[in-house]
């Protein structure tokens, strides 16, 4: 049985519905839950109910290939994105913390920009991914790039900043020197082969999985979970391991 700890579910009957869908592209319009509907919810539930998830509402095949071989979550995600900062701060460690133990976890910068500077920022998620400290310098990227505690949402439509801190690779070198990586181990790995090659494929995925707003979740490169149905933490969390576990 999973417990949803009080202070997150709380957070996911407040806001989560609202706060988590469509940063960059366009992404679907959701209706608020009330909280009084979702207070009278019982906390403690089971962790698959399949039954609860159906195809095409609450999540969509998104390959006709074979699963992956081990069930994973793949989430993409952008820097710039002010609810993938949300995710990140206030929901990630209460769903990590409630998979099953046998689900891995992975992180996928996504490429809305199609720019200079945004494939910079893509390569800032491949080296941490290489030299760990991951919780540190996610946040230190984030702050870097919507300010303190994420308040600008740079994704958004006409969103400008008179003064940002990321505009090379020069200032994302510096906030990793702030956090222990030296400037010649990050060039090393931005710049190596592996580092190439796993942005060629965060690329190439985005457009296979349809990816069109962030935070998007992929469970075992098949299925994309639709956040506007997700109205609690507890259904993102339930679906994930429904369909990780159980959904081939």
């Amino acid at each position: 049985m999973i417990k949803i700890k009080h202070i997150a579910f709380t957070m996911a009957v407040a806001a989560f519905t609202f706060s988590l869908t469509g940063c960059g592209k366009p992404a679907d319009v959701t209706t608020e839950v009330s909280a009084e509907k979702n207070v009278e919810q019982v906390v403690e539930k089971a962790v698959v109910v399949p039954s609860r998830f159906v195809e095409g509402q609450h999540y969509t095949q998104i390959s006709d290939a074979p699963a992956s071989s081990e069930p994973k979550i793949s989430e993409y995600f952008s820097f710039y994105c002010h609810n993938c900062y949300n995710m990140e701060t206030k929901y990630l460690p209460e769903i990590k913390g409630n998979l099953n133990k046998d689900i891995g976890f992975e992180t996928k910068h996504v490429d809305f920009m199609n720019s200079e500077i945004g494939t910079e920022v893509m390569r800032a998620l491949a080296v941490i991914h290489e030299v760990g400290n991951e919780k540190a310098l996610n946040a230190a990227m984030f702050q870097a790039i919507q300010g303190e505690g994420g308040h600008h949402d740079h994704s958004a439509p006409g969103h400008s900043h008179d003064e940002p801190e990321i505009n090379n690779r020069d200032d994302i070198k510096k906030v990793f020197a702030a956090n222990g990586v030296d400037a010649e181990t990050y060039d090393k790995i931005a710049d190596s082969e592996a580092t190439d090659k796993k942005l060629a494929l965060w690329r190439q995925q985005q457009v296979m999985f349809q990816v069109q707003s962030v935070p998007t979740f992929i469970v075992n490169d098949k299925y994309a979970i639709n956040m506007s149905e997700m109205r609690t933490l507890g259904d993102l969390i339930d679906v994930m391991n429904y369909l990780a576990l159980e959904k081939k």
